[in-house]
């Protein structure tokens, strides 16, 4: 019951920056192995390709069963998780990856609840980005069980017409179309998939632009924006919708280091962004926002800070914390202890 990336389109990291070579997307919960993109004005091509083939999305009467968080390390910090599982939107039980020999996730879990603001936390290279993918359904896990609002999910996104919760993932790059402008970048899903009239959509779009704090931009390229202008057009293009729909899916937003390459000041102005477009904010427009949930994964405290209430803490591929953010500089824990303070002095080593 996922709709990956209800709103935002994924393309590839390309070398050169030059991003037209090769791409997929993920559109309206279709995998698509190429598509062809015509603009509306110039008549442009844009070609895309994905590198692997769909699986289904399965239920599971056994999704119902309750599920314990436990760690048992003699010095980890657990937070205890509520009886009632009916707020559920995603879960991760017993996750594992790995590429090659080289053992990335070895037994994640956790839960994501509705309306919950949640950080993923570590040091580099200990699977953060990795759980986000596996949550949007572009990696398959090893091991271990995906449940999207208690079905399970098993392999990849499926191309089937499923329904029940968007989910959106906003990359660490931007990851925009930079022979597109910010219009087509914003508009993409809508203009591929939805009946919309163009003009429509184009209202759509600068309302949405607006709404992260964006005016007079519609016609700009990619490459005549700042960093912290891309991060805001990759976000306005996950949180756009078809308006037409009589029922708006809850969305879940997964966020890599959104301020990652930004100066303070910009790092601050994202980090009230993500609060903003959140159903618990409200937006530049000053409306309620529309995402039920969201995750980030960061390395900045400011970020941790301003944007997030609860943190997974993860280590050597494992959750060895978790808490609330205001428990994070207090924790006892030597692991998240080092983390917190920057002290080369503890378990983390270089």
């Amino acid at each position: 019951m996922v709709l990956l990336s209800g709103s935002a389109l994924f393309p590839l990291t390309i070398p050169n920056g030059d991003s037209r070579s090769a791409r997929f997307a993920v559109l309206g919960g279709k995998r698509i192995n190429s598509f062809c993109y015509k603009q509306r004005k110039e008549q442009r091509k844009v070609v895309c390709a994905c590198v692997a083939s769909p699986q289904n999305l399965r239920s599971d009467e056994s999704s119902a069963t309750k599920f314990n968080d436990s760690f048992k390390s003699e010095n980890l910090s657990t937070v205890r998780e509520p009886e009632d599982d009916s707020d559920v939107l995603i879960e991760c039980r017993n996750v594992s990856k790995s590429f090659g020999e080289k053992h990335i996730l070895r037994g994640v879990s956790f839960k994501i609840r509705h309306g919950e603001a949640v950080g993923i936390i570590g040091p580099s290279g200990t699977g953060k980005s990795t759980v986000l993918k596996i949550i949007a359904g572009l990696l398959a896990p090893d091991k271990g069980e995906v449940y999207i609002r208690g079905r399970r999910r098993a392999g990849l996104i499926s191309d089937e017409e499923i329904t029940g919760l968007r989910i959106g993932l906003v990359f660490q790059s931007a990851a925009l179309f930079d022979s597109l402008t910010v219009r087509e970048n914003v508009g993409f899903l809508l203009y591929e998939n939805s009946s919309m009239p163009g003009d429509k959509i184009a209202e759509l779009v600068t309302e949405t632009l607006a709404a992260v704090g964006l005016k007079g931009v519609e016609d700009r390229l990619p490459s005549e924006l700042s960093g912290g202008m891309k991060k805001r057009v990759a976000l306005a293009r996950s949180i756009i919708f078809d308006t037409t729909q009589e029922a708006v899916e809850p969305e879940v937003l997964l966020y890599d280091e959104p301020t990652a390459g930004l100066d303070p000041i910009a790092s601050t102005v994202v980090e009230d962004l993500i609060r903003s477009v959140h159903m618990k904010g409200k937006d530049a427009l000053g409306k309620p926002g529309n995402i039920a949930s969201y995750v980030v994964v960061t390395h900045q405290h400011s970020t941790i800070r301003r944007a997030v209430d609860r943190l997974l803490f993860l280590y050597e591929g494992k959750v060895v914390w978790q808490g609330m953010t205001h428990e994070f500089t207090t924790s006892a824990n030597p692991i998240v202890k080092q983390f917190a303070s920057g002290s080369l002095d503890g378990p983390i080593r270089y």
